[in-house]
């Protein structure tokens, strides 16, 4: 099978120096797999947070994306867009972290409480230099994941802030008492607390939140975090800010300093076609970014492998968290708009990128229990796009929203043998698969196809339960950068998939470049 592939690759070549199309060119046999999963051998849970966002004040993300006031023509409720609202909504959305990003280490929460037209206006220095008007504060985020059904994430000020700060934040949202501080939430239109499950300490404290030393931030970290105090049955968990990709040594200093004062560990990771100084364009881009991107798309298991390795030294009973808190794509600024909003179209590419690094993330659910994808709305790799009045699902929406079934579900071992996909010196593997049981008893199988040209025969068994059929949906286009825009909204969107039984065994025919999502019937 993998001399199949090389022989399809290098007719593909002549071909297209010949003027032919790659697709043309390509060997018509499909590619086989096998997928073996085993029903009887029950995993961890995978969590629902995995399946969290992030919502960063950059660019378009809160304001027109989320937040456009009440006064706004577009179609609103108490100033949140009612379309976002019931996209959100269908999305089962468990988690949203805000108020960054970069942003969060300059941000003083004050400045967002009590009359909007009173609030000062700030310049938001790290992305594009507007002005930022603190109309979208507290208030405004903890009613927000309440009228979707999300928990909130905060994540607090340590590089320009204080511990005391930190702390009457977290008071105000949280105390149930008469205290000044719960006596002020109340003026300003909320009689009871908040629920406040996850607050983040920091945000890339190596980076843009400081710059700082992995020694000196684990100090700040013991520090700040022993002031974040709440009521017990409202308390949060805290989260360390971890490290940036593959710097091991931060998370080793960290955790060897600090484990008894978290509950969680955050890392980021993004994916890029190219390097940061050149990520290449969202769209229009060749099948050697196809390759690339996913490729490193899956460096994410290494990843997670590694920094989990180093947090089992230190908490072998798992007790603390991987938040992989920002990740997704990241690409260079569509033409016409503001860089530093980094607003980016979002492609069959992403789609796959989302499914792929899903299926990673429930590989490890014993140690990865969040994740925020980056982010929700008009920014990297976003669910949705909006323009004025206008809104569209984006193919990474899609996939989150295929994938909503693994919310708490219980992960199944699935092996998968299959042949490389190779293209300008990446190899990865073709096919990916996923595979749980929801809290209903149900199953369900996730399949990727990464090849672009050539269709996927995958042969799947289930140890452990009598499987009748499969239904479900399949998301593909005809190109690689196959995208939704305003005019053509439905470009990319899922359609109808069934899966054919074969004696003992279920048979799927995988479309080229597709992301699968069935339920299976016992």
């Amino acid at each position: 099978m993998n001399r199949i592939i090389r022989n399809a690759l290098a007719v593909a070549a002549v071909a297209t120096c010949a003027g032919m199309s790659t697709v043309q060119a390509q060997s018509s046999a499909p590619l086989t797999a096998t997928v073996n999963v085993r029903a009887d051998q029950p995993g961890p849970r995978i969590h629902r947070n995995i399946y969290g966002q992030f919502a960063e004040h950059l660019g378009r993300g809160i304001y027109e994306g989320v937040w456009v006031g009440e006064d706004s023509p577009i179609p609103n409720t108490r100033g949140y867009r009612n379309d976002v609202l019931e996209a959100l909504r269908k999305l089962k959305v468990p988690v949203v972290r805000w108020p960054g990003g970069c942003f969060a280490d300059e941000y003083h929460w004050r400045d967002g409480i009590g009359p909007r037209e009173q609030r000062p206006v700030k310049i938001n220095t790290h992305w594009g230099g507007v002005e930022e008007r603190n109309a979208f504060g507290t208030h405004e985020f903890l009613d927000f994941v309440e009228l979707i059904g999300a928990d909130a994430y905060v994540a607090g000020n340590v590089g320009t802030g204080s511990p005391q700060e930190m702390a009457e934040w977290v008071e105000y949202i949280t105390a149930d008492s008469n205290s000044e501080l719960a006596q002020l939430r109340r003026k300003n239109g909320r009689d009871k607390p908040w629920r406040l499950p996850y607050f983040g300490v920091g945000n890339e404290n190596w980076g843009c939140g400081g710059n700082m030393r992995p020694e000196y931030y684990a100090d700040l970290y013991r520090r700040f975090a022993t002031f974040i105090k709440a009521p017990h049955d409202n308390r949060p968990e805290r989260v360390a800010g971890g490290a940036n990709g593959d710097d091991y040594r931060w998370t080793e200093v960290l955790l060897s300093r600090a484990a008894p004062h978290m509950e969680a560990y955050s890392i980021h990771y993004y994916t890029l076609p190219g390097r940061w100084e050149d990520k290449g364009p969202s769209t229009g881009f060749e099948e050697d970014q196809w390759a690339s991107t996913l490729s490193h798309a899956l460096r994410m298991d290494e990843l997670v492998t590694k920094h989990s390795a180093i947090m089992d030294e230190y908490d072998p009973e798992k007790r603390i968290g991987l938040y992989v808190d920002e990740w997704g794509t990241w690409y260079d600024p569509e033409p016409g708009h503001n860089p530093g909003f980094l607003y980016q179209q979002n492609t069959l590419r992403d789609a796959l990128v989302a499914a792929l690094t899903l299926d990673i993330f429930h590989r490890h659910a014993e140690r990865v229990r969040m994740s925020n994808i980056a982010q929700m709305v008009n920014v990297l790799q976003a669910m949705i796009l909006t323009d004025k009045e206008k809104m569209i699902l984006t193919p990474t929406y899609h996939v989150f929203e295929m994938y909503v079934p693994f919310q708490d579900a219980t992960a199944l071992p699935a092996q998968v043998e299959t042949p490389p996909y190779r293209y300008a010196g990446h190899e990865l593997p073709a096919v990916d698969a996923s595979a749980a049981r929801d809290t209903e008893g149900r199953l369900h199988l996730a399949l990727v196809n990464v090849d672009p040209h050539r269709r996927a025969a995958v042969t799947a068994r289930i140890e452990g339960a009598r499987v009748r059929a499969a239904e479900g949906r399949v998301l593909t286009a005809g190109a690689i950068d196959a995208h939704n825009t305003f005019e053509r909204p439905d470009t990319v969107r899922p359609a109808p998939f069934k899966a054919t039984r074969r004696g003992d065994a279920l048979v799927f025919d995988l479309p080229p470049k597709s992301v699968v999502v069935v339920a299976l019937r016992e």
